[in-house]
């Protein structure tokens, strides 16, 4: 750890026994600031090209936001944290194809977007906004921390026929016990950060903290989802999968891909096809899904790698 951060974690813990709002204030800046800007890949050039581009204001900060097609059938598209949404470029692409019209945003803090940190708050202020901009969504599609804030806004009144969480966030507590293990921060620290949300940025909303949890009021959802999660995935375990799969019971399928992780699963060509076809309903029905976890069957068969290179 960077002597200065080794110092600013030292004197945070410390002040929480004394000053818990600042402290609560400071660890929460911490908390919501991107990992940093990732770049545009080659690949995401030529269909980033083509998009309508727009901008939200949230704040003092602007998302900036992209659409393709002729606006029928919207799927929204949202990328994950420390990330932007041209990693969700395959998908775009695919749906295009299809008839659909993908829209996507880049959050305050990454991509194009201004800022310096970004929240849960503001991606649902962002999810509505797009929401009364195009209309009921014909799907959702996020990826990682993407999954839990989109979630969190289709709770809220935003709706979608369908949804598909790819490498998902599905338990906030485990996203900061992560936070607090690469920190170091104390439980006072937490405690006292969590108390500056609830109070600070969502003092209308109280007990904001739980309902930002997959396992939230799920039935407010009313779609079904399909959920897609690599098992060797080393920074959203597959833990998180199954926390949302349980959550929303029957109307989750949960698929386990092999050897693609957190990253690269956003690539893979049978994944992207698995999505976009159950978008359009041909496959992953989530009646039949209900049919088999009521019968006590195991998962659909896995998206492997190998699979996926043929």
């Amino acid at each position: 750890m960077h002597p200065m951060a080794l110092l600013a974690r030292t004197a945070l813990n410390a002040t929480a026994h004394v000053a818990p709002g600042p402290t609560g204030r400071a660890v929460f800046h911490l908390f919501v600031r991107p990992l940093g800007r990732v770049r545009v890949k080659p690949a995401e050039e030529r269909l980033m090209g083509t998009a309508r581009v727009d901008r939200i204001r949230v704040g003092r900060k602007e998302a900036v936001t992209y659409a393709w097609g002729d606006g029928e059938r919207p799927v929204l598209l949202v990328h994950g944290w420390s990330s932007r949404a041209s990693r969700l470029a395959a998908f775009a692409e695919a749906l295009l194809a299809r008839g659909y019209s993908p829209i996507a945003f880049d959050a305050p803090g990454n991509g194009e977007a201004t800022g310096r940190a970004s929240n849960i708050l503001e991606h649902r202020e962002i999810i509505r906004e797009l929401h009364a901009r195009h209309g009921d969504f014909d799907a959702v599609v996020a990826h990682s921390f993407g999954v839990i804030a989109s979630l969190f806004a289709l709770r809220d009144g935003v709706r979608t026929k369908r949804f598909v969480g790819i490498a998902g966030v599905g338990s906030f507590g485990l996203l900061t016990d992560a936070f607090q293990v690469m920190s170091g921060f104390g439980e006072r620290a937490l405690a006292a950060m969590r108390r500056h949300v609830e109070r600070k940025l969502a003092p209308q909303e109280p007990g904001v903290w739980d309902h930002f949890d997959a396992s939230w009021r799920p039935e407010d959802l009313g779609a079904p989802l399909l959920l897609i999660h690599d098992e060797t995935d080393d920074l959203v375990p597959l833990a998180h999968a199954h926390v949302i799969r349980k959550a929303h019971g029957t109307r989750a399928r949960l698929v386990v891909t092999q050897g693609l992780g957190h990253r690269r699963i956003l690539m893979d060509p049978q994944v992207v096809a698995e999505a976009v076809e159950f978008v359009a309903g041909a496959a992953g029905a989530a009646g039949a899904a209900g049919a088999a976890e009521a019968a006590g069957l195991a998962d659909a068969p896995a998206v492997t790698a190998e699979a996926a290179s043929r």
